[in-house]
């Protein structure tokens, strides 16, 4: 019996995916388990495996971002007679304010179609015959988490429809959503204007950047910082280089994650998610390391870091870095982060301010070790100093909670030996 393969929700709050290309053709045989197509999300891009085996009877989405649940294949057996899915599309008609989202991928892909005459985009209100407002679910969804009334959004999509970039542009101006009339975009990348300028339309992760650290300022935050003295820290993790043989190197960053988790675990209420009626307190730090990647920002997690050793968060570390850089994380790897690290040291930045990773409570940046010159007993010496900085939401950690905490991380990293 034929088995539909439909889009799997891969992390909380996934309502879509797009589909970049297939690893198996129609008529190819497939065994469970098997990677069958690659799948982009908001946050990573990946293989996604075949839940059923047999033979590919029928690739009903070729690529392109589909919503969470549609049908995009049929698997059975060789020969057998199917009925072909319903290829997944943006439906115009009004939904409920709780249904699943469309591909925002396919909406622009409408717009360009319905556009492909026209050297400019026509502006429409969106209202349907009916009286009730025209738009995506997934516009109406960023609608409501970003309180914007669709009645004053102008809606840019096929026959007014408002699409989720209208929602955006609105919420982002404090303004019903007029763009001035552009020509329309032949390439779905990279525009070259006649005096050079290039144009790249933002990536879903871009997308995702702007929109969650937008909501991140509008978060009642606030920052502490200190000057960490690392002698002892610099001195311990060359022994742990020294004696850690097998797997990667410990850097300071493990060294700081380690010393991060046992500090988290003394101060429980700053290893928190505020979730707007609720502060969630975890057990465990799951501390999520910022990586810089071609297109964007990734922070995987390595969980439970304060029962791993320095060594065993560096080889945890060095995997997911590289496999961020090479695009092959899952989802997986990115949810369930309790606290985040962001170190811009290795640049030589000495200080900055780091932006919260809602919905998690504090987020810590870390600077360069610099040698400075400081007074002991009165006299000039040089010193090796550190600055870190902590970033926390006030709706979940106090002032004193936070500086507790920056203290105890303080104390850790010039006694390296209280935290291991």
């Amino acid at each position: 019996m034929a088995t539909e393969i439909k889009l799997p929700r891969l992390g909380q709050g996934m309502e879509s995916g797009t589909i970049v290309k297939w690893l198996k053709s129609e008529g190819d045989s497939v065994e469970k388990g098997e990677p069958l197509y690659e799948l982009d999300t908001d946050k990573v891009t990946q293989e996604v495996e075949a839940d059923a085996s047999g033979v590919l009877l029928k690739i009903a989405v070729q690529g392109g971002e589909v919503a969470v649940g549609k049908t995009i294949a049929v698997i059975g057996e060789a020969g057998e007679q199917v009925e072909t899915p319903a290829e997944a599309k943006v439906d115009d008609t009004p939904q409920e304010e709780g249904s699943p989202g469309p591909a925002r991928e396919a909406e622009r892909e409408r717009g360009r179609q319905a556009s492909a005459g026209d050297q400019v985009t026509e502006l429409r209100r969106a209202i349907s015959d009916g009286g009730r407002i025209k738009a995506s679910p997934l516009a109406r969804r960023i609608a409501r988490e970003r309180g914007v009334d669709l009645g004053d959004v102008v809606g840019t999509g096929p026959e007014g429809r408002v699409v989720a970039e209208d929602v955006e542009r609105a919420a982002a101006t404090g303004a019903p959503a007029q763009p001035a009339a552009v020509p329309s975009i032949p390439s779905n990348r990279l525009l070259q204007g006649e005096e050079g300028v290039v144009r790249e339309e933002l990536s879903s992760m871009r997308k995702t950047i702007a929109r969650r650290l937008t909501e991140a300022w509008q978060a009642p935050v606030f920052q502490l910082g200190v000057t960490v003295g690392m002698e002892r820290a610099q001195s311990v993790r060359a022994k742990l280089v020294e004696l850690h043989s097998d797997g990667a190197k410990p850097t300071l960053s493990d060294l700081l994650t380690k010393v991060c988790a046992a500090a988290l675990m003394r101060h429980r209420a700053v290893n928190a998610l505020y979730t707007g009626d609720a502060i969630e307190l975890y057990p465990t730090a799951n501390v999520g390391i910022a990586v810089a990647i071609p297109n964007g920002l990734v922070v995987p997690v390595i969980r439970s870091a304060e029962r791993l050793n320095v060594g065993e968060i560096a080889n945890a570390r060095a995997e997911l870095v590289e496999r961020a850089r090479a695009g092959k994380l899952q989802q997986g790897d990115l949810d369930g982060g309790t606290f985040t690290i962001s170190n811009l040291g290795m640049y030589g930045i000495e200080r900055f301010i780091a932006v919260l990773n809602p919905p998690q409570a504090a987020i810590l940046a870390v600077g360069s070790v610099e040698d400075k010159v400081v007074a002991v007993d009165g006299q000039p010496v040089v010193r090796q100093r550190m600055e870190i900085t902590l970033t926390c939401d006030h709706r979940a950690v106090d002032g004193a909670t936070g500086a507790a905490f920056l203290s105890t991380i303080k104390q850790f990293l010039e006694e390296p030996g209280l935290a291991l």
